[in-house]
């Protein structure tokens, strides 16, 4: 039985987990991301503390590699993650200083890659050759396999769908600083920003929920408030030119969708979305995650037993 690090670095929490190559979890770890400090050095020590502790358990001493998933964009070749729209410092050194600390090599994929390669290993799309992921979180993000192979691209950044451009009436300004690109809309962050734009362009004056909380405005959805469906049709269409994008572009046999958004709001999600879904290629299985965020984890994991 062979056992490797898995960590998963996202905008919003750390999570660090001991697997085993039968896709077993042993211990786990999930703490918030840094977000104050000097530097991203922060969020390297705090993934080393992870990794210590991990490390120090009798199941962990015979770790062999640690395999490292993070928000992007990445720069492969230096083993760090640059100019994050969703983590508060422009870099973030993590190769070097996991190897230099641990004496372990060290596989840093994008998080999005990792989840559908998570998926493909221990979720949904078990058996499937032709997958895309879709995690609905901090930031919108996506990984495929095509064929069976994981497309990575040049520098591991291939399947940023999330700044796939799907709208230009509101023009609403995304993390990355390019306008009308899906994670400016439909992202747990960015939800509210685009209830906004869409209730001042209704002319609505009065809303009967929390409207600047996202899990507010899904609330008042599921118990049919009026105000609420219709932002759910609004925000279908977005959806759908995303999801219509990825489609023709990877020609999937299932979508997994994952994050928080997913996982609490999925049948929703999926629901005011599927409608509006361009029919040219033949509609994949649409499916929520159950590997209860731990995706990226199981991906960072068997990346690096794939490496090894």
């Amino acid at each position: 039985m062979t056992t490797v690090i898995a960590v998963d670095l996202g905008g919003t929490n750390l999570r660090a987990a001991l697997v085993d190559s039968d896709a077993n979890i042993l211990a786990h770890e999930i703490v918030p991301t840094p977000t104050t400090g000097p530097s991203g050095e922060v969020i390297t020590a705090a993934i080393v503390a992870r990794v210590e502790t991990l490390l120090t358990l009798p199941e962990g001493k015979d770790a062999l590699a640690i395999g490292v998933a993070s928000a992007g964009p990445l720069d492969l070749g230096r083993g760090c993650v640059i100019n994050s729209p969703n983590i508060a410092f422009p870099l973030v050194e993590i190769v070097e200083p996991l190897r230099e600390r641990f004496g372990l090599p060290v596989f840093l994929i994008n998080d999005a890659r990792a989840g559908v390669l998570g998926e493909r290993w221990a979720g949904a799309a078990r058996g499937s050759d032709n997958v895309v992921y879709v995690t609905l979180s901090t930031g919108i993000g996506g990984g495929a396999v095509v064929n069976g192979s994981l497309l990575l691209g040049k520098d591991g950044n291939a399947g940023e769908i999330g700044h796939i451009p799907v709208d230009t009436r509101y023009s609403l300004v995304c993390g990355c600083g390019f306008a009308g690109h899906w994670e400016a809309y439909a992202s747990a962050k960015n939800i509210p920003g685009f209830f906004a734009a869409w209730r001042e362009a209704a002319d609505l004056r009065r809303v009967g929920f929390d409207a600047s909380s996202t899990r507010a405005i899904f609330e008042a959805a599921k118990e049919e408030d009026v105000v609420a469906l219709a932002f759910m049709e609004a925000l279908g269409e977005v959806n759908a030119r995303g999801v219509s994008a990825v489609i023709v572009a990877y020609n999937p046999e299932i979508i997994v969708f994952d994050g928080p958004l997913a996982r609490y709001h999925g049948d929703i999600v999926i629901r005011y979305m599927e409608p509006f879904i361009d029919r040219y290629l033949t509609l994949p299985r649409l499916a929520v995650s159950s590997l209860d965020g731990k995706a990226p984890l199981f991906g960072a994991a068997v990346y690096a037993l794939e490496a090894l």
